[in-house]
């Protein structure tokens, strides 16, 4: 991967705002008084977007940045809180709520390159280019 993740105090105050957004969700979601086994339940569900991996790389970034971009439950939240449907409201409140948790541990909007180059650097375990006597 060349040079294209944030490191240093921005990559830091990104991870930082990550913890703020899941923190922010949590709270309106409690204050709402949604139910928390839907929480539990549905807190993962944007990983699915994973599955995209199965095509390739490509096909893999795209369906996996497209369910961790703010904007989407951003637009889904105001939506549904304008329109007086605080069910839909949860349901947005979760999908960002997940978005920050990964935010905050480092998981990053993916290249095309692979799974492991996010904008918030690589994850996972270094890959081995070398080559292993027989």
């Amino acid at each position: 991967m060349s040079n294209r993740s944030v490191d240093g105090w921005p990559r830091m105050l990104l991870r930082l705002e990550g913890a703020c957004i899941l923190a922010g969700a949590v709270s309106a979601y409690d204050w709402l008084g949604q139910s928390w086994w839907i929480f539990a339940a549905l807190l993962f569900v944007p990983d699915v977007s994973m599955l995209g991996y199965a095509a390739g790389p490509v096909a893999g970034a795209v369906l996996y940045n497209l369910a961790h971009f703010l904007a989407l439950p951003l637009v889904g939240l105001c939506l549904a809180a304008g329109l007086g449907h605080p069910d839909l409201v949860g349901l947005a409140l979760i999908w960002l709520a997940h978005i920050g948790l990964d935010r905050a541990l480092g998981y990053g909007l993916k290249y095309a390159s692979g799974f492991g180059d996010t904008h918030l650097g690589v994850i996972g375990r270094p890959r081995d280019t070398t080559i292993a006597p027989h």
